[in-house]
């Protein structure tokens, strides 16, 4: 089965003492105001212990005119989950995501808002891949990324504690990562639709891996649809020095024949969520998480005379691991 059919296929084996984690989130963005959801499926494998491996939920919900956002998690044994790829079904507790949905709650873990969902999945594109797809089955990168549904919307309600929230139309993905170990260093961003571009979308990633004591030089894939055409400028050996961020800025550049990218996502400090991730082989990582950045890209593609010029207002997803602790942001759960 190649990569286009097996998008969501779990990699989990229970047998195996490697080390996994795995996810599949969903993120979306209020198609006016400043409001995000995400909400992340995960399984969680210590190397050399699968018998401790454990299924995760995470949730936060992003309010930017208040200023103000939820976090929420919870954790089960691996024994009361399911993950399945055909028909493709994940269920950690009693919450489940499938190809339709998903529906849950969250919030057992001491300090987590307690948020329950139900949201339904219409429209999307054809999955989305940020490596060339020969690289989903190497060795090479050990972390693997991919949008299994970019642009769908959102229909249905969340709630925090008490206070629902309806939810109709909002603009996001469904999303699948995996591997054996988190990537070292990185910035992961994706905009789910420019503001006034319908059907636009782009996924980006500058990474850097640690080999011994030494650091390899950062590699940025992007991937960006726009009016109906892919342009992927994901070449590993045309992908070095291409972007350069830092807390919490991040510019990036790439060309190749047929188009030319330039651009910037930023988000102010308040609008992060700072999550601690367990690494399988030990250790953790910091995730500062926003899904309200703003995005300014400049395109110019072959055969044309001006730039265009595609903003995204308060609706690009923005995260940034690492674990350095000068961020200054507090770490929620």
């Amino acid at each position: 089965m190649s990569i286009d059919e097996d998008y969501d296929f779990p990699r989990f084996r229970s047998d195996s003492n490697a080390g996994h984690y795995e996810s599949w989130f969903v993120r979306g963005n209020h198609p006016t105001r400043p409001l995000a959801i995400w909400i992340r499926y995960t399984i969680f494998s210590p190397k050399h212990s699968t018998h401790d491996s454990i299924g995760e939920l995470w949730a936060i919900y992003f309010d930017g005119e208040n200023g103000k956002h939820y976090v929420s998690k919870s954790e089960y044994p691996i024994g009361e989950c399911e993950f399945s790829g055909d028909p493709f079904k994940v269920r950690i507790g009693s919450s489940v995501q499938d190809h339709k949905g998903l529906k849950g709650k969250s919030g057992n873990k001491q300090g987590s808002t307690n948020i329950e969902w139900d949201l339904g999945f219409s429209g999307g594109d054809k999955p989305l891949f940020l490596f060339p797809k020969d690289l989903y089955s190497g060795g090479f990168p050990k972390a693997k990324v991919l949008v299994g549904k970019p642009s769908l919307l959102l229909n249905g309600f969340i709630k925090l504690e008490n206070n629902k929230i309806e939810i109709e139309n909002w603009k996001g993905s469904q999303n699948h990562n995996w591997g054996p170990k988190h990537t070292d260093q990185y910035a992961w961003g994706q905009v789910a639709g420019f503001d006034g571009e319908q059907g636009s979308f782009l996924e980006l990633a500058t990474a850097k891996i640690k080999i011994g004591p030494l650091w390899t030089p950062a590699i940025t894939p992007i991937v960006l649809r726009l009016h109906g055409e892919e342009y992927a400028l994901n070449s590993l050996f045309s992908s070095f020095g291409r972007a350069s961020y830092r807390y919490f800025d991040w510019k990036f550049q790439a060309s190749s024949p047929e188009i030319k990218i330039e651009g910037r996502i930023h988000a102010d400090k308040k609008d992060f969520a700072c999550l601690r991730y367990a690494n399988p082989p030990g250790g953790w990582k910091f995730c500062l998480n926003s899904k309200i950045a703003r995005a300014e890209v400049l395109v110019q593609r072959k055969g044309e005379t001006s730039p265009l010029r595609l903003r995204s207002a308060r609706n690009a997803a923005f995260e940034i691991l690492t674990e350095d602790t000068s961020h200054g942001l507090l770490t929620e759960v």
